[in-house]
């Protein structure tokens, strides 16, 4: 599976939908490495300091990715993998001003800008 999809929404204007990123998430990490470390043709690979405990690590990911996306936290869900180190993530509600292509390669390159440096 690609790292990274767009999804078409039913009933949807063209180019809306949501996008589906595959992460692999390290909890726990410390606070120098938080953040986006890798992106790869089949995951996101990111680390927050939460703990995966009581949903604080899916927490700390949601606000991770709607942060690096720029879109508001309530846009972005955990469908698969609660308690997995690999998580399906979607971000809901996205505009509908490009084609899928084009969402997906800015996904891309915002995970790529904000890998830690």
């Amino acid at each position: 599976m690609a790292a990274i999809r767009f999804i078409v929404a039913k009933g949807a204007k063209p180019g809306q939908g949501s996008i589906q990123i595959a992460c692999h998430v390290k909890p726990g990490a410390n606070s120098k490495r938080e953040g986006i470390t890798a992106v790869t043709a089949e995951s996101i690979e990111l680390c927050v300091t939460a703990q995966a405990k009581e949903g604080e690590a899916n927490k700390a990911v949601r606000g991770l990715i709607a942060e690096v996306l720029n879109v508001p936290k309530s846009d972005v869900e955990i469908a698969k993998g609660m308690k997995s180190r690999d998580k399906l993530v979607v971000v809901h509600t996205m505009a509908a001003i490009k084609d899928a292509d084009e969402h997906i390669k800015n996904t891309k390159n915002a995970l790529r800008n904000a890998i830690a440096k």
